[in-house]
């Protein structure tokens, strides 16, 4: 078997070496012929939440069109280009793609309302936060193993999953936690999984959006960054047709934002000058785009979340997605026998609240459809 340290060769000493992992709450056994990042990255693939995923929204819920990304397209496009950014700055890819395809486990139903709801839902019982539900699906809901709950995945890319958390949540996660009461930075592969989450979505969002025939080509001439390279495809390829056009041009608002990103981190690396890993959690955060490119990413989110997001007809979705999530709540924490037996709680109405959470957050659009016609359809008899 390879001995470990040779994942880590050309990586930068200031990387998340795999020989120098945190390690896992369970001990085990090393991978073998995998880093240990490898192995978390085959655990998230062979997990159920993963492969749920192919039917979970991003953007428009799965039955409208077979061509929208879901969020396990995303996952795998943010895995894609967090790759990139990690072998141009010389870090760990593994753990950036194991981070990247476990980073929307948690994730409820119909996308953002679904969370949204789902958090009012539960404000009398702790709150509910996807990121939070991601490391709880990957620390304890996974069942697949006979020595432990959950996938036991390193420290570092448990790290990477829980990119925000409330200093209440973090008094009661240990170690994980303690980065969020001590104000300190993650690794450098978690920080660029984050920003390699919003280039992805930012760009595929402009395809899903046009394609939906929600967002047009008018209106993206109204947002600099798209409308400069559209310009730029169209000098080059005269009489390019449409859709090739717009994907050339995706395809330069990626390359503009990556290579941003890189020239931009690397040269706050290179002034931080930091050693270890143990520098970069006492740094101020170095994965970053520039000042310029900060603010056109900033201008494109409030077009997309203004033209695409708010768009009547999607709030026309997310009002009947709304109003599933709430409503199977609500039912089944008036009467806890609707659930599966393994959901249901005697005497303790949080655990019971939590219970139902889990159950919702791990639905997919069609079967919390489906199990909300099961309960409220008199057809359903």
């Amino acid at each position: 078997m390879l001995p470990n340290r040779g994942f880590d060769a050309g990586l930068a000493p200031y990387a998340a070496l795999s020989r120098q992992s945190r390690g896992r709450t369970h001990a085990e056994p090393g991978p073998g012929s995998r880093s240990e990042y490898q192995r978390d990255r085959d655990r998230i693939i062979h997990s159920t939440a993963f492969r749920r995923l192919e039917y979970k929204t991003q953007v428009f819920i799965n039955h409208e069109g077979d061509l929208f990304r879901t969020r396990l397209t995303h996952s795998i496009e943010v895995a894609q280009i967090g790759r990139t950014l990690a072998r141009s700055l010389r870090l760990n890819e593994d753990l950036v793609e194991a981070t990247a395809l476990a980073h929307d486990l948690g994730h409820t139903p119909f996308g953002h309302v679904g969370q949204d709801v789902l958090n009012e839902c539960m404000h009398d019982f702790g709150g509910f936060e996807h990121n939070l539900q991601s490391l709880r699906v990957v620390d304890h809901l996974e069942e697949h193993y006979g020595a432990f709950d959950g996938l036991n995945l390193t420290f570092e890319t448990r790290e990477g999953i829980l990119k925000h958390c409330s200093l209440n949540n973090a008094r009661q996660l240990g170690d994980l936690g303690q980065r969020f009461i001590e104000r300190s930075q993650p690794s450098l592969e978690a920080q660029l999984t984050n920003l390699a989450d919003e280039i992805a979505y930012n760009n595929h969002d402009i395809d899903d959006g046009l394609r939906s025939g929600l967002l047009t080509m008018a209106q993206m001439e109204e947002v600099e960054l798209f409308a400069r390279l559209h310009r730029e495809v169209e000098a080059r390829y005269p009489g390019l047709p449409g859709r090739r056009a717009l994907y050339e041009t995706i395809r330069l608002m990626i390359t503009a934002m990556t290579a941003d990103l890189v020239e931009t981190s690397a040269q706050l690396i290179a002034d931080a000058a930091p050693s270890t890993i143990d520098d970069v959690r006492a740094a101020p955060p170095l994965i970053r785009f520039s000042d310029a490119m900060r603010a056109e990413t900033v201008a494109l989110k409030r077009f997309l979340y203004a033209n695409l997001y708010r768009h009547f007809q999607v709030n026309r979705t997310r009002v009947k997605a709304s109003r599933i999530v709430r409503e199977l709540f609500e039912a089944f924490l008036t009467d806890p026998v609707l659930l599966p037996g393994d959901y249901q709680v005697q005497d303790d109405p949080h655990r019971q609240a939590r219970k139902i959470a889990d159950y919702i957050a791990g639905m997919t659009d069609r079967y919390a459809i489906r199990e909300h016609r099961r309960i409220f359809s008199l057809e359903q008899f």
